[in-house]
């Protein structure tokens, strides 16, 4: 089931609700720069298991709206909020990927967590995606201001070769397509506006608010975000696990589909 939500006056965000009778319900927040389906390799399953699962494309992204503004973190969790008081949704979990659990991380501090029983930080740009002079950690500058470049001047060749970094297993021709299709759904405004917000966003103090169970997934070789990050993750948020996934690069929920999907559902379940 698909619909609408008014997270504005004017901005519509697009919201897919799978088994909306299930049990649990886990609401999934896509990292850049893809939608909600990058997860179709959760939703083909999971209900089976009855769990509800809903999918959000942000702002910028997939069906949603794309307005030429309102990227930074404050707004994408305020547009969280409006899904989660329209659907009247309480005691679940939510997965943020990437980008979209940075996300998330802001939505538990700036919301307190509002209607959040357990959270799953997935390859999770946080606390903050690049180098500072006082964190040594995340990707350097440069690596963020070629993406926007690249935006900018190839958007599909740029997107194309962040599919390259993204996967560590194999993936055919076919689903490359598809993953770079995923990507040029997005408005390239969008696309560039989030790059944007990776520069000027930090969430060391929003980590040490979380005070729900977290599980924290993250694939050791992680060419997009560090490895390293999720460890310091797992330091800042209390009642917090690290998961490695010894064979995933960023995209865990593919590399390593199956153990993927039956970590979520221990950890949702425990």
């Amino acid at each position: 089931m698909g619909y609408y939500i008014n997270v504005e006056p004017d901005v519509k965000i697009y919201v897919e609700d799978l088994n909306p009778e299930g049990d649990k319900t886990i609401v999934f927040l896509h990292g850049w720069p893809a939608n909600h389906k990058l997860f179709e390799y959760q939703f083909n399953q999971l209900p089976k298991w009855g769990y509800r699962c809903i999918g959000i494309d942000q702002r910028g992204f997939g069906k949603s709206d794309k307005p030429w503004r309102g990227y930074d973190y404050n707004r994408l969790a305020d547009d969280l909020r409006c899904v989660v008081e329209a659907l009247g949704l309480y005691d679940f979990t939510l997965a943020g990927h990437s980008t979209g659990g940075a996300i998330a991380i802001r939505y538990m501090s700036r919301h307190n967590g509002y209607g959040v029983s357990k959270l799953v930080l997935i390859a999770a740009a946080a606390p903050s995606l690049i180098k500072l002079p006082n964190f040594p950690y995340g990707v350097d500058v440069e690596v963020v201001t070629q993406i926007i470049e690249g935006a900018y001047k190839d958007r599909p060749k740029m997107l194309s070769d962040f599919c390259d970094r993204f996967f560590f297993q194999y993936i055919t021709k076919p689903f490359s397509d598809w993953f770079l299709q995923l990507g040029l759904q997005a408005a390239s405004w969008s696309t560039i506006a989030i790059a944007n917000t990776w520069l000027n966003e930090q969430l060391f103090s929003d980590l040490e608010t979380i005070n729900v169970p977290t599980l924290i997934i993250h694939g050791i070789h992680d060419e997009v975000v560090p490895f390293q990050l999720g460890e310091i993750q797992q330091r800042y948020i209390k009642n917090s696990k690290l998961m490695p996934f010894h064979y995933s690069s960023h995209g865990s929920f593919y590399d390593e589909q199956d153990l993927f999907n039956e970590e979520l559902m221990s950890f949702v379940e425990g």
